[in-house]
């Protein structure tokens, strides 16, 4: 038995670009369903179906077919290219189950694009910023940026291949990547108006003559940048950090450093909370160790939030934002936290063990540094006061310092590295 639902790909040359069953499945159709600049290619050929515009109407569009179905009409539904590819056929399948749908693709965007600009593509990363217009990006946007998503896998990824939409556009788009410290060495290929009369296409334009430049739409747009230099997820040397200066050292130190990202036990997209910045040291490496999460990070002292974000900048890490103020200011606006590192806490310790423990996701872990035994004390009087499993690591660390010819073994100062894990 034919399935009653046909969810048929379509580009911008229309009717003549269908195969015969596409056109079969068109022309038997009681309802017509899509965009309507898509619906406009084929109305002159479909006189007796009823057409139904469904922009800014997906949600109703499964009711619209499971209503036509139950009246025993056959639905066909546009889409563009392969619907299969961020395209609207996963959706209406989720909905609707698979048995009374077929799909019939034509060519994707995506391979006429990668024609036109002759280039491969099996190793590109697909993406989308066919998303709410959040406005240009900023350094430290948070996962709420229209453009976030895209943000990440260019970061992630060397080749990424997206759709745009009516506000994120090309140019917007090669401003962000500037921003984001691409600029240098991020190439754009962009394909306009494919099959249509007026089809534009442009191959390996840097981000700044992107950025000045008007695109029609439709279009796709491929990024293709220099591979980052493989570095470590986390144990930069301290020196590796833009401290303050001239006195080093307001930095959570690499051993301290090393046993606290352990202790947060972080997950790839962990949402992390970094109380305390300083330098950025800890904040930044958890940045790195949950490529598809975001840290949030506050700083009180003007010169230090500077300084972290210089080194987000120079390891151009971009799911992290910082913000100057004392906590627990601004933390009400955070989300709710997977992990929550501790290196400074402006007098406000207990206070905020509790606001933390609260928010603290179920498993979440805390991890506190302490050098003073006041603070220490301080910190396990508020977790006795919890229902948290709690542990203290002393850690004492000597480093290696020339003396003449020799060398001898420097201590640091003492570390003590709190844990507490909520059930």
């Amino acid at each position: 038995m034919t399935p009653g639902i046909s969810i048929i790909g379509m580009l911008d040359d229309g009717w003549s670009g269908l195969g015969d069953g596409a056109r079969a499945a068109l022309a038997g159709a009681a309802l017509v369903i899509g965009a309507g600049r898509t619906l406009a290619l084929v109305e002159a050929r479909l006189p007796d179906a009823e057409l139904r515009d469904m922009d800014g109407a997906l949600s109703q569009t499964p009711a619209w077919i499971a209503d036509a179905r139950s009246a025993g009409r056959t639905v066909a539904v546009l889409a563009t290219g392969d619907p299969l590819c961020h395209g609207i056929a996963g959706y209406l399948i989720g909905k609707l189950g698979a048995a009374d749908i077929r799909v019939l693709p034509a060519p994707s965007t995506l391979q006429l694009a990668f024609a036109r600009w002759q280039k491969p593509w099996q190793d590109v990363t697909i993406a989308s910023c066919h998303s709410q217009d959040a406005g240009e990006w900023v350094v430290g946007a948070t996962p709420a940026h229209g453009l976030y998503k895209l943000m990440r896998a260019i970061a992630l990824h060397p080749r990424v291949v997206l759709f745009t939409g009516p506000e994120n556009t090309p140019d917007r788009l090669a401003r962000a990547l500037i921003a984001a410290g691409y600029g240098d060495d991020a190439k754009l290929s962009v394909a306009s108006r494919l099959l249509l009369d007026d089809e534009v296409v442009h191959v390996g334009l840097s981000a700044a003559e992107a950025a000045s430049m008007a695109f029609p739409q439709p279009n796709v747009v491929l990024v293709e940048r220099t591979p980052d230099a493989p570095h470590p997820s986390f144990g930069l040397d301290d020196l590796e950090y833009i401290q303050r200066s001239p006195e080093k050292g307001l930095i959570t130190k690499q051993e301290a450093r090393a046993l606290s990202l352990a202790k947060l036990r972080i997950k790839p997209d962990a949402l992390v909370w970094d109380i305390g910045a300083g330098s950025g040291s800890v904040g930044l490496e958890c940045a790195r160790l949950a490529p598809h999460g975001h840290v949030w990070a506050i700083e009180k002292n003007e010169g230090d939030a500077a300084n972290a974000r210089a080194n987000a900048a120079q390891f151009r890490i971009g799911n992290y934002t910082l913000c100057e103020g004392k906590a627990p200011a601004l933390l009400d606006t955070w989300p709710d936290p997977d992990a929550v590192f501790i290196g400074g806490s402006g007098g406000e310790l207990g206070e905020l063990i509790s606001l933390i423990l609260a928010r603290l996701k179920p498993g979440g872990r805390l991890v506190m540094n302490f050098v003073t035994l006041e603070n220490l004390a301080t910190a396990t009087t508020a977790l006795k006061a919890s229902t948290a499993a709690w542990d203290v690591v002393q850690l004492q660390a000597s480093r290696s310092q020339p003396i003449l010819d020799m060398h001898r073994m420097a201590a640091q100062n003492p570390v003590w590295v709190v844990t507490a894990a909520k059930a």
